[in-house]
């Protein structure tokens, strides 16, 4: 009753207030003509800090004045919980031609002329994935120049008010926010929002989105962007159509667009490594049947006959080979010839990829007015928190002013701090791997014993042996700890850097990211890198094997090889990843928005403002984009690094992003506040870690064919050792099969029981019989096959590189066509400045002054020859 009595009163109250019951879903002052370009919020507790607050604030919203900027508070009676204002900012014409000009943001002086590139024959059969042309391009196509106060009359100006685009309206006016001062304090200057809201004078400082996404506005002012993108971008239905890159970039700024052009060029190009890598796949598939390995392992005259050794101390028996028959079955589908094309091929992709994203990246640059383009001010600014710690200042040699510095001395512990912090993460990642190998080891024997005494586990004995039994429980458990360690080290990173006091906001994001991607790179790829490089290779052989700890045994690969339990490893790790980053990405932020808005949603439209709307959503961190990178990333990492163990990966990643960018398009539509616009002409650093990984797969996926898979071994059998023309791979189990005299073994290796009196066990290596005189020592065929490995390691690795330098030196960064845009757009800017500068001396001339402009029409003049000539 009593909550029921409140929201009456509170509707009574709006609706006196409101007394023309207007929407207040509205991007609008009251006066519905001044635009709403930016919405502070704050809550007035009556706190000890209150009245330091309410000085700040008052401080504050008065230098905004003085900018020029308009403000319209809204009383926190009018709000849904009664307890929070609202300033609403409004940037006047002046103030945005004033910025525009010191921002340097371009402008539109013609419409573009050029004629567009010429249609490709094959476009009907893609429009099924084509959106409206409204949507693709809702804009048309200008020449642009940066704006300029004095040159008014030459920028197409057809209306103020829808001149400078909401996105350009909240950089503006975000700009200021961020350089106003509020006071002094402690003899010290203060300013930007950025304080503001991390001392909690404000609550939260967003623009506004312009309307409800799932449907259009009343006003007939409002251009319903938000809606259109929710409709034909944001929904999932919508998976098979392009995205409309120019809206995106027209609503949220270029540093969105170009995260979703490359999200989506990356998508389209997996489609191809998806094909070939499913190619791989079925031919390893439609080819088990004609696998002699796996087909002598199954065949009971021989597999069956032939005992292995026991593969734990004491605990475990021995063994026929043929128990492995479907584990070596399926091995195949993985490690076979496709194997090596494929890893070959995906070596290439790579350098396809990241050469054609280039030329994709430089039309977006001129499509987007970003050619010339030099990192934001903003960005390069001097971040607040470089300035309120760095009490000593030094003169800047460029602008001749004092600016605080860190001194060397404190610059170099920080560095230390931060590098050993980092360093013992690193090893505490190698311990938790560590860890998990101990546990591979220790529970390895258990698997084999309850296998072998449990008989309802008989029926599936063939195809979970104690091997692939504890490489699947190893791998949920090692995934458990990486999302584990990931959680705990975000906020250790964010805290070192903190800590390091880097001097401008691109200095932050650059260390961040480094800092954050060697942490996720040892994370996420070392129990691949220990599958695929070391299980396996430190065995020694029965009677003398090597200890971990000198307390257990290092585990053996299964007969038919490892390559199996890498791809069980990348596969679990891999998609777990994926699902767990969709849950946190499209799951958590609707629950949060759910529960908060749970009594605000059911309120009459008129009631629920737009700016309490938007208010009550998530907000999109100046690090949301650095996780999304990041994401995608350590996912590329995985299709590269170890694709040659598991072709079907490109696949995975291409389905995963499909619903990538649709999760990604619907929580930045329905779920968070608009994030200001901000402009960026490149990936930044992320596109120099992807040239790192590419050429590290080379490398990587070399080594697996030769030291992981089975095809070397094989290569060097079918060449050398066969004596069987017919069926040259016959007798390969065999061969790569060793002898064993079960008398050598010492009391701490041999089996409690031998009810078959057996005499000799096999064990997989290259060592002479024990009725050698070099008994158990590496054979010569040993040697061939190292050296045979080694070779094709540096034969593939070299041909990969050539082809790989030489694909990169035939594509050109910047296609032909943009760059005689760029040069016709130059000179045509150029020339109509310099017309107009002409006509302004002309009027000069006629008004007088001659000497002076006579001398300023000559230099004009010439430098208009000059441009021509050029």
């Amino acid at each position: 009753q009593q909550s029921g009595r409140r929201y009456n009163l509170f509707l009574k109250r709006r609706l006196r207030i409101d007394k023309r019951h207007q929407s207040k879903d509205s991007i609008f002052f009251r006066d519905g003509v001044r635009r709403i370009d930016f919405v502070l919020s704050y809550v007035d507790d009556l706190n000890k800090e209150w009245e330091k607050k309410l000085e700040r604030r008052k401080e504050f919203e008065s230098n905004l004045q003085k900018a020029g900027l308009e403000l319209e508070t809204e009383d926190k009676k009018e709000s849904e919980d009664g307890k929070i204002y609202f300033v609403k900012i409004h940037a006047p014409w002046e103030v945005l031609i004033t910025y525009a000009e010191v921002l340097n943001i371009k402008v539109p002086i013609k419409e573009n002329d050029i004629p567009s590139t010429v249609e490709n024959p094959l476009d009907c059969m893609l429009t099924p994935l084509r959106l409206p042309e409204k949507v693709m391009h809702p804009e048309p196509d200008y020449f642009t120049a940066p704006f300029s106060k004095d040159k008014q009359e030459l920028y197409l100006i057809n209306d103020e008010s829808t001149f400078f685009s909401p996105s350009m309206r909240n950089r503006i006016v975000n700009y200021i926010l961020t350089r106003c001062p509020y006071g002094t304090e402690e003899g010290k200057k203060k300013f930007g929002i950025k304080r503001l809201l991390n001392n909690g004078t404000y609550s939260a400082a967003y623009p506004l989105h312009d309307c409800q996404y799932w449907k259009k506005a009343n006003d007939p002012n409002c251009d319903n962007e938000r809606y259109t993108l929710y409709m034909e971008w944001a929904r999932f239905l919508r998976f098979y159509k392009e995205q409309p890159l120019d809206l995106i970039r027209k609503y949220y700024g270029e540093k969105i667009g170009i995260y979703f052009a490359w999200l989506g060029f990356y998508t389209e190009m997996l489609f191809l490594a998806a094909v070939v890598g499913l190619i791989c796949f079925l031919y390893g598939l439609f080819t088990m049947d004609e696998n002699m390995s796996s087909k002598e392992i199954c065949d009971p005259a021989i597999g069956g006959e032939i005992i292995m050794c026991p593969l734990c101390d004491r605990e475990c028996d021995y063994w026929r080979l043929n128990t492995t028959c479907q584990s070596s079955e399926y091995s195949h589908l993985f490690d076979n010839v496709a194997t090596l094309f494929f890893a070959i091929f995906m070596g290439i992709w790579v350098t396809l990829f990241l050469e054609f994203w280039k030329r994709r990246q430089a039309r977006l640059k001129y499509e987007w007015d970003l050619v010339d383009f030099e990192e934001e001010q903003q960005q390069l600014q001097l971040r607040p928190e470089y300035e309120a710690k760095c009490t000593q200042k030094k003169k800047n040699p460029v602008t001749q002013e004092m600016e605080p510095y860190l001194p060397i001395t404190s610059q170099a512990v920080r560095f230390c701090v931060s590098g050993t912090t980092v360093l013992f993460w690193v090893s505490l990642i190698i311990a938790s791997m560590i860890a998990v190998i101990v546990y591979r080891l220790a529970v390895y024997a258990a698997f084999a014993s309850l296998m072998e005494n449990t008989q309802s586990l008989q029926p599936i004995s063939g195809l979970l042996t104690p091997q692939l039994a504890t490489s699947v429980t190893a791998s949920c458990l090692n995934f458990v700890i990486i999302m584990i360690l990931n959680f705990l080290y975000e906020r250790i990173a964010i805290w070192i850097t903190d800590m390091e006091i880097p001097r401008t906001h691109m200095e932050y994001e650059n260390r961040l990211t480094m800092k954050m991607f060697l942490f996720q790179f040892v994370n996420y790829y070392s129990s691949c890198f220990y599958v695929a490089f070391f299980k396996g290779k430190f065995v020694g052989y029965p009677g003398a094997y090597t200890y971990m700890f000198n307390r257990w045994r290092n585990e053996e690969c299964d007969p038919a090889g490892c390559l199996i339990e890498l791809t069980t490893q990348l596969t679990i790790v891999m998609a777990g990843k994926q699902i767990w980053g969709n849950i946190q990405e499209a799951i958590v932020p609707w629950i949060c928005n759910w529960w908060g808005r749970r009594k605000a949603r059911n309120n009459p439209e008129n009631l629920y403002s737009r700016w309490e709307q938007d208010h009550d959503l998530q907000i999109f961190g100046a690090l949301g984009l650095f996780y999304e990178y990041l994401e995608m990333v350590i996912q590329f990492g995985f299709i590269t690094l170890f694709v040659a163990s598991f072709p079907l990966a490109p696949l995975l990643a291409l389905m995963n992003n499909i619903l990538e960018i649709r999760v990604d398009s619907w929580k930045l539509t329905t779920q968070y506040r608009r994030p200001v616009a901000a402009k960026a002409h490149s990936i930044g650093v992320w596109q120099e870690i992807l040239n790192g990984m590419a050429i590290l797969s080379v490398v990587t996926n070399a080594f697996i064919v030769a030291f992981t898979s089975d095809m070397i071994p094989r290569l060097v059998y079918y060449y050398a050792y066969s004596e069987n023309d017919d069926s040259p791979m016959s007798g390969y189990i065999n061969n790569s099969l060793s002898v064993f005299q079960i008398s050598d073994f010492p009391d701490r290796n041999k089996p409690k029981m031998n009810p078959e009196n057996l005499l000799i066990c096999r064990y997989r290596d290259y060592r002479y019989p024990p009725d050698h005189e070099r008994r158990y020592l590496h054979t010569m065929q040993f040697w061939h096959i190292l050296a045979a490995k080694l070779a094709f390691i540096i034969i593939m690795e070299v041909f990969v590189f050539i082809v790989k330098f030489f694909v990169a030196w035939m594509i050109p960064d910047v296609p032909a066509d943009v760059k005689a845009k760029i040069k016709r757009e130059k000179y045509l800017t150029q020339k109509i400045l310099h017309e107009y500068e002409l006509e302004k001396l002309k009027e000069r001339l006629c008004q007088g002054d001659k000497r002076a402009t006579e001398k300023e029409f000559i230099a004009t003049e010439g430098r208009m020859e000059l441009s021509r000539a050029m």
